[in-house]
This record gives structure tokens, C-alpha cells and sequence, in this order.
């Protein structure tokens, strides 16, 4: 019997991991149409939160309280319909024939990883709002990021520049960490606020190659590097570095970090950038002594501070991936539990 159960668990084995290879398979071969490659969803969070509360009350209410409260609602309800069409009414007798505007805040997330691949859906809600916001609305960036390489943090904060350079208010809200490259994107904003523990700052860049030339020696391995320029290569994982390379890989740090420098001064000048620019991290509090932050508030605490007097909505691009596609960003989301410094980075990374 144990011989059998054995045997059985094995034929389950193979037949699980075969259903899965063809699943997958079958999802590689189905083309993906033009209209499936993403969707901007919208949500209303004013309505999410008056529908929380008023739950809350009815469930602490008696039967007749709770059949008064819904009598209360529906007339008020009808009263806001008639509110609107009196308006409306009114602004089609208009000269202009628009209603007036209504102040809104639109409310994005960005969560940053290594590459800062959610660069591609930000891009996608930041063309989406600016084709109806006005100077009278806000963008809120919920923003959460440790850092990551360069160019994709640079193209980040240049989406969010977008928002500021159409004269558009944007607010930045740090609830756990914007650092590194993440608080690159973050000194864009008009205002940066953030939790009383949220991590801000780490101002610096970071680079680290590993090296197995002494390893492919021992084994009587040699490894030809032949390039066209004096620095093509610094630093090689395979071939034997120089002090040459490495002091050129050094200056090249160097040049990243006072860039990286001059376009925090440049977005926020209160900030001594001289002691702040050591790589080091804040939390909120120290941060907001160092003026790396606005104001110590959570962004649950802003968003409902807004919602008495403008309509907040949450814009979001989903962009459709296949099953594969899935399996591999499972994938990269368990690589990231190694330590950063441990991986081969052939790029410098903002940390």
C-alpha cells in the first residue's frame, strides 16, 4: 500500500505539472487583441465613504432608526437630483452653457519596484486626468517606493512633472517609504506629506558588480574582453578590474549622485542638500525637521479633510497581462525578497 500511495502521488505529480505546461502554453498562443492592452478604471471615493459610514450608523441602529434613516436618505436624494437639474437647468440658459466647476482631487498610487515598472500605468492615468483636470483640481500620488535604477525613476518623476508644468496642484503622500528613487519623484510635488514613520530621503546612488575572475583562473578558464573606446567597460564579472576601471566606475557614481543632488535642490531649494544628500533615511518626523516633507498626515487622513468640499476620485490603469506574463511577475516579485545588493547590477541604482 505505501508502494502504491508512492506511485499514485507521483502519477498525480506529473499529471498536475502537465495540465499546467499546456495551460500555459495555450495562454502564450492566444493573441491579445489591441483593446486588451489595458483599462482606465475610476472610482468614485466619496460615494465608498459615505456608503462605510452610513452602514456603520444603520448596523448601530434599532429597526425604526434604521427604516428613519433610509426615509432621510431618500430625501435627500431627491433632493440633490433636483439640486442638480436646477443647475443644470440654469447653466444651459447660460451664455456659456457649462456648469461651473467643481473642485476635484484625483487620486493615483504608484508602487515602486527595482525597475519602477508601474511607470507604465502612471503614464497611461496621468495623460487620462490632465485631458480633463483644470487649475481648480488637485492630483494626490499615493507613493510608495524604496528606489530603484535610474532612467526608470527619471521617466517616473518626468510623468509627474507633466501634472505641474499644466498648472495642476499635486500633492505627494509617503504612508510607508519614498526613498532614493522614490523621493526623487516625490520633490516634484507641490506638497509632500507623509506618516509619522513613513522612511523619506536615502539621497544617493549605489552599485555593485560581483567578480569571478580569481574563480575562472583556478579552473584554467581565461576570458577575452575586446572593446572600442577607453570606457566601454569599467568593471567586468568576468575579466580581471583595474584601479583604472574602478576609479572610472566611481566618477561615474559620482556624476549620478550630484545630479541627483542638483535636481532635488532645484525642486526643493528649503532643503540643505549639502546634509541631506549622504544616503542616509528619515522617518517622518526627522524628516519634516530636515524639510524633505510639508506637513507629518497620513493620506487617509488628506483624502477625508478634502471630501466635504470637492468629489475625489481614484483613477487606475490596469494593463491586461497573460498567464504568462502573470507567472513571470510572480516570479520577480519572489526575487525581490534577495537583498538588492546581492544581485548583478550592470546599471546604477538610486538608494
Amino acid at each position: 500500500m505505501i508502494e502504491y500511495g508512492l506511485f499514485l502521488a507521483k502519477v498525480v505529480t506529473v499529471v498536475v505539472a502537465l495540465v499546467v505546461l499546456v495551460t500555459l502554453l495555450m495562454g502564450a498562443r492566444q493573441p491579445r487583441s489591441a483593446g486588451e492592452l489595458g483599462r482606465l478604471e475610476v472610482k468614485h471615493l466619496n460615494e465608498a465613504y459615505e456608503q462605510g459610514t452610513k452602514s456603520l450608523n444603520q448596523s448601530m441602529m434599532s429597526l425604526e432608526g434604521q427604516k428613519a434613516a433610509q426615509k432621510a436618505a431618500k430625501k435627500a436624494e431627491k433632493q440633490r437630483l433636483k439640486a442638480e437639474k436646477a443647475a443644470l437647468k440654469r447653466s444651459s440658459n447660460s451664455a456659456e452653457g457649462q456648469t461651473a466647476p467643481t473642485s476635484r482631487v484625483f487620486v493615483l498610487d504608484f508602487e515602486g519596484d527595482l525597475e519602477a515598472s508601474a511607470v507604465s500605468s502612471l503614464r497611461q492615468e496621468v495623460t487620462a486626468v490632465l485631458a480633463v483636470a483644470t487649475a481648480d483640481d488637485e492630483v494626490l500620488l499615493r507613493l510608495e517606493s524604496a528606489g530603484g535604477v535610474v532612467h526608470g525613476y527619471g521617466l517616473a518623476a518626468s510623468q509627474l512633472r507633466r501634472i505641474t508644468k499644466q498648472g495642476v496642484k499635486l500633492t505627494v503622500s509617503v504612508d510607508k517609504v519614498a526613498a532614493s528613487g522614490g523621493y526623487m519623484m516625490a520633490c516634484i510635488a507641490d506638497q509632500i506629506i507623509a506618516a509619522p514613520f513613513a522612511v523619506l530621503g536615502s539621497i544617493g546612488v549605489v552599485a555593485q558588480v560581483p567578480n569571478f575572475n580569481r574563480l575562472l583562473k583556478s579552473q584554467q578558464v581565461d576570458v577575452e574582453l575586446h572593446t572600442a573606446g577607453a570606457h566601454k567597460r569599467t568593471l567586468t564579472m568576468f575579466g580581471e578590474n583595474t584601479d583604472e576601471g574602478r576609479q572610472k566606475f566611481k566618477a561615474e557614481l559620482e556624476e549620478v549622485h550630484q545630479l541627483f543632488k542638483r535636481f532635488v535642490s532645484d525642486n526643493r531649494p528649503q532643503v540643505d542638500i549639502e546634509v541631506v544628500a549622504t544616503g542616509e533615511a528619515w522617518y517622518g518626523q526627522r524628516a519634516l525637521e530636515q524639510r524633505l516633507i510639508d506637513e507629518i498626515q497620513t493620506s487617509d487622513e488628506y483624502l477625508i479633510e478634502k471630501m466635504p468640499n470637492a468629489a475625489v476620485y481614484e483613477v487606475t490603469y490596469e494593463i491586461q497581462q497573460s498567464k504568462i506574463e502573470k507567472l513571470v511577475k510572480r516570479f520577480a516579485q519572489l526575487t525581490t525578497l534577495i537583498p538588492t545588493q546581492n544581485r548583478v547590477l550592470a546599471r546604477h541604482t538610486l538608494d
